[in-house]
């Protein structure tokens, strides 16, 4: 079984905690679709641009090792903050789109390829691409009913899709799992060169 190692199940126990919690979180808020923490929550979840990068993080930091595992997926949400900060301040940020793409497409080629580089070099890439990330969520955030809690959504749901990325990373310690993690590598770089294109 793929999920028998004790990493892969305290990763999966954890990553299931995460998906029972928030929907409990959220449904405690007392605040519309409009804005607020379930607003927050499904913007990353319902651009699958958004999802494919951030699954990738996860992805890649377990293709690394430690302490890659741990420090992408702090890095990606911190400097994504930034990003939207940048955003709803209103500062202008070319190329966000096109940035959001290319992180899809740059992160599923270096799972695609094996591709180890120094932590500090993972860390400095997946920034980049969060600063895009941040500010399409940031640009939202001031007409949310509640900023705070819309904030406190997308970063949780980063989170949950981080964590995604890392148990299915897991598997590369399974009798051919590095050949499926790199097979997902490639499949996020065809989905970040459809969204380059708009073809998804």
């Amino acid at each position: 079984m793929i999920f028998t190692s004790p990493q892969t199940r305290k990763a999966l126990i954890l990553f299931s905690f995460l998906l029972v919690a928030a929907p409990a979180a959220i449904a405690h808020t007392g605040e519309g679709l409009s804005g607020g923490l379930l607003s927050g929550f499904v913007h990353p979840v319902r651009g699958w641009d958004h999802v494919a990068a951030m699954v990738a993080v996860g992805l890649w930091g377990t293709f690394l090792g430690r302490p890659a595992i741990w420090v992408l997926p702090v890095v990606f949400p911190l400097v994504m903050a930034l990003g939207g900060a940048v955003g709803v301040l209103g500062l202008p940020l070319p190329g966000v789109e096109t940035g959001i793409a290319l992180s899809s497409v740059v992160l599923g080629a270096l799972i695609l390829g094996k591709v180890r580089m120094p932590l500090w070099g993972a860390a400095i890439i997946v920034g980049v691409f969060a600063i895009f990330h941040g500010y399409a969520h940031g640009i939202e955030l001031p007409t949310a009913a509640n900023p705070v809690s819309f904030a406190v959504g997308f970063v949780v749901a980063t989170g949950l899709l981080h964590l995604a990325g890392i148990a299915l990373g897991l598997v590369t310690t399974r009798p051919r799992g590095e050949v499926f993690v790199r097979a997902v590598g490639g499949l996020i770089t065809a989905a970040g060169a459809g969204f380059l294109l708009g073809i998804i």
